[in-house]
């Protein structure tokens, strides 16, 4: 569901010049600034309760702004792409049907002088523009070097003794110095001289080899965050390798009951690794947990938080209490919010929150990797591709068979989740998945 934000503020008059300012709504509880990604009205164009508006660009996600009330948008402050506007900073005004715009433009300018910080909230929003290489000046010119050409090979060269041992010495080339004496003959002074030619330059005026891109507001949350937690918490890490045989052969036999019902019914290696992950929390419940500062709080339900990798930035829609959930109820889910995130709907209590993360990477082929932990949460799982593994098997005639191997690495925050409390936790996913049926007891 779109936000539907909307606030007005009437000032009656006799000419009903209700002109109202629309500020920057906060679209979640920590939202300090946001963008404008896009406006769905035009200036002086007429709305209707429930159009769409505008999109907020938000630290994770586009969200559409919706009208409560019937009006016109009599002039846009914040236009398209404007980057960094605060919340309550105005970003346009608006009227009712047959009020008086003329003064439209002067109460825009109130309206802006009235903010706090004036002068940065313009600045603000105004929309982000490449920065323009200022035109080349041609540099002075250089003082030519008196340089000849170089002589045509076989051709005898005249100079002193001494100037042959110095330009010996020193690397110069001979035939490149024009002599001074007799005969131009080439003499001591002309070789300590000697100047080389500058190496030709590259135009001013060609183009450069790389692309600037412009840092989203996502973008730049994410690197703030991550950069905090890896500084901050004391992570460590643990691997386990999952044998997956049975959780293959039960998907196998899932996926062909569900597809006789519904062809685009089909479980993922993933959901089980989501419901695998949620039996575990239960099972050990301080991995469950947030460092806040004062109080370590230990969570009775593991939202988990599945990472989603979309075009703009990495983003962690959450699953609620995916312990009371089925497979099939994890896998619907899951197909959701991730197509939600990708095409950037998901509304902040899509994301906000979680008490476990999981990263997986396997479908990219990558066999082990470890992950920065999502704070204020105290784990998060990284997931690596599944191979077939040679491993011994003394009941097998050739004393070894191959089974499908998954590698898991476990982050933990070590203020909140000591290693024996993070290696009990893995021994618990360890065993869910490789007796996948104790989903169903």
């Amino acid at each position: 569901m779109a936000a539907r934000i909307f606030t007005r503020r009437f000032h009656l008059s006799a000419r009903r010049a209700a002109l109202s300012r629309f500020n920057m709504p906060a679209m979640s509880p920590t939202m300090s600034e946001g963008g404008i990604a896009a406006w769905k009205k035009k200036e002086g164009e007429a709305f209707a309760s429930g159009d769409v508006l505008l999109e907020i660009e938000t630290d994770k996600a586009t969200i559409d702004v919706e009208a409560q009330d019937d009006g016109i948008l009599a002039k846009i402050i914040a236009q398209d792409g404007a980057k960094g506007v605060q919340v309550g900073a105005p970003i346009a005004i608006l009227a009712e049907e047959g009020d008086d715009l003329s003064r439209t433009a002067q109460f825009a300018s109130q309206a802006l002088s009235e903010s706090t910080g004036a002068g940065k909230s313009e600045k603000a929003l105004e929309p982000s523009e490449p920065s323009t290489p200022e035109p080349s000046k041609p540099e002075p010119s250089k003082p030519q070097v008196d340089a000849k050409p170089e002589l045509p090979i076989g051709d005898r060269i005249f100079a002193s003794p001494i100037a042959k041992k110095i330009a010996l010495e020193r690397g110069i080339p001979l035939a490149q110095i024009n002599g001074s004496g007799p005969s131009g003959r080439i003499v001591r002074v002309d070789v300590e001289n000697y100047k080389p030619a500058p190496a030709p330059t590259t135009s001013a005026s060609a183009e450069p080899d790389y692309v600037d891109t412009p840092i989203s507001n996502m973008r730049r949350t994410i690197g703030s965050r991550l950069t905090q937690s890896k500084q901050e918490l004391p992570h460590y890490y643990l691997t386990v390798d999952v044998n997956m045989d049975k959780v293959l052969k039960l998907r196998q036999v899932f996926n062909k009951a569900l597809t006789e019902k519904d062809k685009s019914a089909k479980l993922s290696v993933n959901d089980f690794i989501v419901k695998a992950v949620a039996c575990a929390l239960s099972d050990v419940p301080e991995a469950n947990s947030a460092w806040l500062g004062e109080v370590i709080r230990t969570y009775k339900k593991a939202d988990i938080s599945v990472a989603v990798a979309t075009p703009t930035g990495l983003i962690t829609p959450i699953l609620k209490d995916a312990g009371s959930k089925g497979l099939a109820t994890i896998s619907a889910e899951t197909k959701t919010l991730a197509k939600k995130a990708r095409d950037g709907k998901l509304q902040p209590a899509e994301y906000q929150g979680g008490t476990f993360t999981i990263s997986n990477l396997g479908m990219y082929g990558i066999e082990h990797f470890t992950a920065i932990i999502n704070p204020p949460q105290s784990c998060i799982l990284a997931v690596g591709a599944t191979q077939p593994t040679l491993v011994p098997a003394p009941e097998e005639e050739r004393g070894f068979k191959t089974v499908q191997i998954m590698k898991v690495t476990l982050s933990s925050d070590h203020r909140t989740v000591d290693g024996a409390v993070g290696a009990r936790w893995l021994a618990a996913f360890k065993g869910y998945l490789e007796n996948p049926l104790t989903f169903m007891l």
